[in-house]
């Protein structure tokens, strides 16, 4: 068998291959094609899988500015980024003139390139070849874009991967939204970025409202910032801007006319401030952002730009005139009630170059004594639960209760009051009887429950004090739940008897969020206060004489009807006014953030005007409409302001609350028994019941009637009883008015050294009566008309007994803190 050599191939060098070897052959080859194809698949899937991935999801990571916007879009404040630039947010839209001036200038191809243009590109190389350096780019819009974003040195190899990158950018994103980016982040010179910062800062405007000549001029800034901007390099930022708006003259963008007037336009000469119209509210969404949950730092506010700026003016007078008795701080804060919206927040004065003004303090947000602004809650919340009618006589007598012995501010007192009136009047001794009356514990729970924050000690820590101040509250919380009164007694109506879960919510001052509590809700069958509540308690506190008008506002047709309450903390370190009518409340505060108390620094003389003031800013509108139902009519009497009972001889009828049904009849009418001259009180001992003239009598305790017959000259004092008849001991005759039984007293030590008097004051129902004084069962004074004694009892326990001319006696306890325990 003869030898065959094989060729390179594998074939016989002689003959024709078998059949097994071209079957091996086909397998071989068909191995070597599948594998480069497979190997090109491979490839082909890897570069698609770069390209596709080689885009990051936020192509801009720098820190931006804070930025709040009025509603109108006008921009109130904005602070600088936190790498020190002045770098807007993207804005939504970008000005049609930017974007024409931006692509004549930049990017004529702009719309109809894929992101490279290879005219421009080709242009670029030519020029650079010639001059032997690099003089042009031929970069598109698209790829400047990318630069900015990766801020990589302008070398071939960075250019190729913007080539790529741009493409990518196009395919991801549209013509306009490329400009937004741009427009965003591009340099405009120092440590300016983006367009809308560029127009405020060199133009002092927004970039909407720029003319062609202005716009241009930012529009040619990018090219070279370092080189040219507003202060430097003056002649030639006004021949590049010259030549732009020729361009757009010969691009049938503008006429010419426009072009040759709009290069007469002066270009800035340096960069300006940023208006700081609402530097408080800037910090509180810095603040709150998280909450918000918004994702930009920019926020379109829902305050009034125009109001905001009249409030801020208008304080800044009143704190010019304030300051001259060293009071340097005011706030003022203006809620759209049926909005639930903030309309203008101006948390102080704002001179930040004066630090010892502390003007950064932004007093809304600051916990302060609310002094008697709570008093309206007070009232509206006893008439919810029952406790009192609108007209309920409160006792506003001299009052000790547990060593708290609370002041008018007039230093007088009343005997009683209606509650109504005692309200209108902002007095202290009637206030504190009547959270004595509902229990501060009860009341510091409704608070709670209205969205009072700064409650966060026990109620045992307020006590009584609870009611004059003794807390802290801000103006935020206390704003929002007077609005949310408002809207309680607003909707009553339009929900037909029931109530907004969201009446009572935050204020908003976020535009975007303005909407979301009017979306579909399950209304409530009962509120915090029911609506007639407070509709009494806006009736009250309309009743207030306003500052130096002395009532006579109410003459005047054009007057706005309010509900308002001034307020003034214990030292005179806080002044307080809030008002409110069917549309808006007005918050006020006045005072020194570092809580420095001032004389004369008083709600009614220091926060009320500029309340009043404000609320002329403010369109006049209707009162609030009366409710339509659950209401009840109920008799009331009309001296006692109680239920009439069946001595009450005055009656009307009076809309309240339901709950109103809850509370005791008159306690004060009561029928005595008179001679049938009517001129003395008798009983059967003396007269005969036939010969007995039977009438209905108003009568106040002694105490209370002391000081109320001083005050009301209609009130008639019960007659003397008939001599020969007694008192048969239903008729008290006598009280004391202090101390008050039980009570623990300090006698102080004298400038001179000497041991001091407690003065003991009673009251007797005949005013010409002596009163015989004992303490201890030894006799001390007699006294007749005015029955006023001091006295220096020892320290420790003592009996007071008091005897009239006919016997009656009227015994009480009292102990004298010894001056160590005082000390204690």
């Amino acid at each position: 068998m003869s030898s065959c050599k094989l060729t390179k191939t594998g074939l016989p060098e002689t003959g024709l291959p078998s059949s097994r070897q071209r079957r091996d052959l086909l397998n071989s080859n068909n191995k070597r094609s599948f594998a480069a194809l497979w190997m090109t698949d491979v490839v082909f899937l890897i570069l698609l899988l770069i390209f596709l991935f080689s885009l990051p999801s936020k192509l801009f990571v720098s820190p931006t500015s804070y930025v709040v916007e009025a509603s109108n879009g006008d921009l109130l404040s904005a602070s600088i980024a936190k790498d020190g630039q002045w770098r807007f947010p993207v804005a939504d839209t970008i000005p049609e003139k930017f974007a024409q001036c931006l692509v004549a200038f930049e990017d004529k191809r702009f719309y109809y390139h894929p992101g490279v243009d290879p005219i421009a590109m080709a242009r670029a190389m030519r020029q650079n070849f010639k001059a032997k350096s690099v003089v042009s780019g031929g970069s598109t819009i698209s790829m400047q874009v990318i630069r900015l974003s990766r801020r990589e040195s302008r070398t071939v190899w960075q250019k190729l991967i913007e080539v790529i990158l741009a493409i990518r950018l196009e395919a991801s994103y549209s013509k306009k939204e490329i400009l937004k980016l741009y427009a965003g982040n591009a340099p405009f010179g120092s440590n300016v970025v983006g367009l809308d910062a560029a127009a405020w800062r060199y133009f002092g405007r927004s970039a909407e409202s720029l003319s062609w000549g202005e716009m241009a001029t930012l529009a040619v800034l990018p090219n070279s910032p370092s080189l040219v901007h507003p202060g430097k390099n003056s002649p030639r930022l006004i021949k590049k801007r010259n030549d732009l708006l020729d361009k757009l003259a010969v691009l049938k963008i503008i006429d010419q006319s426009t072009a040759n007037l709009s290069k007469l336009e002066p270009i800035p000469g340096k960069p300006q401030q940023l208006p700081q119209n609402a530097p408080h509210l800037l910090n509180r969404f810095k603040a709150e952002r998280s909450a918000l949950k918004t994702g930009s730092t920019r926020i379109t506010s829902t305050l009034d730009y125009d109001l905001q700026l009249r409030v801020s003016s208008l304080l800044k007078r009143y704190n010019n005139r304030y300051r001259a008795n060293d009071i340097n701080n005011i706030a003022a804060l203006v809620l759209d009630v049926k909005k639930g919206t903030v309309l203008s927040y101006v948390g102080n004065i704002y001179q930040p170059e004066n630090t010892e003004l502390e003007s950064h303090v932004d007093m809304i947000k600051a916990p302060r004594s609310p002094g008697s602004t709570l008093k309206p809650i007070l009232y509206a919340s006893m008439l919810n639960d029952g406790f009192i009618l609108p007209k309920t006589l409160i006792a506003d007598i001299p009052t000790q209760i547990g060593g708290y012995s609370p002041q008018n501010y007039d230093m007088g007192y009343d005997g009683a009051i209606q509650a109504d009136r005692a309200l209108s009047r902002s007095l202290n001794i009637p206030a504190v009887k009547m959270l004595q009356n509902y229990k501060y514990q009860r009341f510091y729970d409704k608070l709670k429950q209205l969205g009072f924050t700064t409650l966060n000690k026990p109620a045992d820590h307020y006590g009584l004090s609870l009611i004059l101040g003794g807390s802290e509250v801000t103006m935020w919380d206390l704003a929002r739940t007077y609005m949310g009164m408002a809207r309680t007694l607003n909707h009553f109506n339009d929900y037909k008897g029931r109530y907004n879960p969201h009446d009572y919510d935050e204020p908003l001052y976020v535009n975007e969020q303005r909407d979301k509590r009017f979306d579909e809700f399950e209304t409530e069958v009962n509120s915090a206060i029911d609506h007639g509540s407070i509709w009494n308690a806006f009736n009250a506190m309309e009743e207030l004489m306003r500052p130096g008008e002395e009532g006579l506002w109410e003459q005047f047709s054009s007057s706005q009807r309010l509900a308002w309450k001034t307020g003034t903390s214990f030292g005179f370190r806080d002044a307080w006014a809030v008002g409110l009518n069917p549309n808006y409340v007005v918050c006020v505060w006045v005072g020194n953030a570092d809580g420095e108390g001032r004389p004369g620094l008083t709600g009614i003389d220091a926060a009320a005007p500029v309340m009043f003031d404000i609320f002329k800013q403010l369109p006049v509108v209707k009162w609030f409409k009366t409710p339509t139902s659950k209401l009840k009519k109920i008799v009331v009497c009309k001296e006692s302001g109680y239920k009439a009972g069946e001595y009450c001889t005055d009656k009307v009828i009076q809309l309240v609350s339901p709950a109103g049904e809850k509370t005791g009849l008159c306690p004060y009418h009561k029928m005595v028994h008179l001679d049938r001259t009517g001129t003395y009180r008798v009983t059967d001992e003396c007269e005969a019941p036939s010969a007995m003239v039977h009438k209905s009598w108003f009568i106040l305790p002694p105490s209370m009637e002391y000081y109320y017959k001083i005050k009301n000259s209609d009130y008639k004092e019960l007659p003397p009883f008939k001599p020969g008849c007694g008192d048969a001991g239903n008729n008290f005759v006598m009280e004391m008015i202090y101390p008050r039984n039980y009570a623990t007293v300090y006698i102080p030590v004298e400038f001179d050294g000497t041991r001091g008097k407690i003065v003991l004051n009673a009251t007797h129902r005949n005013a010409s009566a002596k009163i015989y004084w004992h303490i201890d069962n030894e006799y001390v004074a007699t006294t007749k008309n005015y029955h006023q004694l001091a006295v220096s009892p020892a320290p420790g326990k003592h009996i007071l007994t008091l005897v009239d001319e006919n016997g009656e006696r009227l015994v009480q306890h009292f102990t004298v803190l010894e001056k160590e325990k005082e000390k204690n």
